[in-house]
């Protein structure tokens, strides 16, 4: 009898240990951090747990320390000088075409803009191509320095695409030209703003976040802001190339959904990521663009994010467009460059 009260209860013991362990395989993991967006765990740099960098805290608690390299000069005109130049982030060097006002320096230094630009294939990119060419001539014949980066990746940029959604690379690529720029001997550090189009929104309002003292910021046709509005909206972009099944994003993109799922509104880990959870923080001024006939990313993106700034002190301004497409093209991109301007002028 006793032999068999032993063996039972070493087979209830056994069962309950193997269904732990299934049970452990099928549970996602969540991080330790504090749910409420809003408190920082100032612990969290010292409990890292699977892509913590990929949250807000993380990226408040990093210093983004850098500067400019030498500059190459390769064009001038009355209004500005155009240089070829780099700078690091994330120990990678990062390229970039930087444009400084012809003129005399005001005291203090020049405003200035980190450029951020849209999705473009990676392996086509070009610094010196036709894209945004118009958009950098427009601000810099306004008087500012305008600092239009090649995110990692691109170009002539070290390391591979990382991507706006699922990963903070770029992020800190942009924070990182923020504070070369502020290093600078002619630019003014307190007058330093964003501009950013497209898949740049996203960087754009999560870098913003991230150094919530960031005087001003302008999207044009920004995507994906609470992560609800990309289930919501998706992209249709026919120029996106996914990365090849054996990339280090993609493999790493796994790896996300495999410990956290897709985005969801109510998980701890998630609400980390989201710049949305974090407006009220925002000190700064912001400008939305987006045309109504944009086939790219839905006006709606823009609709959404304006209404949920509307419910902060910041200051926001919106306008729409009949028409001009994802680029803002015709009389709507002559219009919403002088309102960026205007804006930029008067905050920064």
């Amino acid at each position: 009898m006793y032999k068999i009260i032993l063996v039972s209860c070493l087979i209830i013991i056994v069962g309950l240990g193997f269904f732990l362990i299934f049970s452990n395989k099928q549970t996602k993991i969540e991080s330790p951090i504090s749910t409420n967006p809003n408190m920082e765990n100032k612990s969290s740099s010292l409990t890292p747990f699977p892509f913590w960098e990929m949250t807000i805290p993380y990226l408040r608690s990093q210093n983004y320390k850098s500067g400019l390299g030498d500059l190459q000069k390769i064009s001038e005109n009355q209004d500005y000088i155009s240089y070829l130049t780099s700078y690091t982030s994330d120990g990678l060097e990062i390229n970039g075409l930087l444009t400084k006002p012809a003129g005399q320096q005001p005291p203090g230094g020049w405003p200035a803009v980190v450029f951020i630009h849209g999705y473009i294939a990676p392996s086509t990119y070009q610094t010196l191509g036709q894209s945004y060419s118009a958009y950098v001539d427009y601000l810099a014949r306004n008087g500012l320095v305008v600092f239009k980066i090649d995110l990692r990746g691109h170009g002539e940029s070290e390391g591979e695409p990382g991507g706006a959604y699922y990963s903070s690379d770029y992020i800190i690529d942009t924070l990182n030209a923020y504070a070369a720029l502020q290093s600078s001997s002619f630019v003014n550090p307190q007058r330093i703003g964003l501009w950013g189009h497209s898949m740049a929104g996203n960087v754009v309002l999560r870098s913003l976040v991230a150094k919530p003292d960031i005087a001003a910021a302008v999207i044009w046709a920004g995507a994906v802001y609470s992560y609800e509005d990309f289930a919501k909206y998706r992209l249709n972009d026919q120029s996106y190339q996914a990365p090849q099944m054996t990339s280090e994003r993609r493999r790493k993109r796994q790896e996300l959904f495999d410990a956290y799922g897709e985005f969801n509104k109510d998980s701890s880990f998630w609400k980390q990521v989201a710049a949305t959870n974090y407006l009220n923080e925002l000190k700064g001024a912001i400008q939305l663009h987006h045309a109504v006939d944009d086939k790219v990313v839905n006006i709606d993106y823009s609709r959404d994010l304006i209404k949920l700034l509307d419910q902060t002190s910041m200051v926001d301004e919106f306008y729409e467009y009949q028409n001009g497409g994802h680029n803002l093209t015709g009389s709507s991109f002559t219009q919403a460059m002088q309102r960026t301007v205007e804006f930029f002028k008067k905050y920064l």
